[in-house]
């Protein structure tokens, strides 16, 4: 029988610098099993104005997902403390403030 043995580590991000940066303006969150959520980042460009006018018929803008990351339920309530923590940090530093007006969809 082979012994165990625990061995503790921190696992830290490799970025060399090299990694594509983009900007994502839209976030879409679903639950996709019961044991995980999904995180869909989306680009919104500008529209143009074959863009416009397909929406004002059919009231949708399609946008690419640019990235989907899904994430086990039990990292959800840290990343949300840390996005939080952040924030609180950036508030002091800043004096920006952040109100949610209702939800964002």
């Amino acid at each position: 029988m082979t012994e165990r043995k625990q061995i503790n580590f921190t696992i830290v991000p490799d970025d060399a610098g090299d990694s594509p940066r983009t900007l994502r303006e839209l976030l879409r969150r679903s639950r996709t099993r019961p044991f995980d959520f999904t995180l869909s980042f989306c680009e919104v460009q500008p529209l143009s104005q074959k863009d416009i006018e397909a929406a004002e018929s059919n009231h949708l803008v399609t946008a690419p997902v640019r990235a989907k990351i899904v994430l086990p339920l039990q990292v959800v309530p840290n990343l949300i403390a840390a996005l939080q923590e952040h924030m609180r940090v950036f508030s002091e530093s800043t004096g920006a403030t952040w109100e949610q007006k209702g939800p964002v969809h």
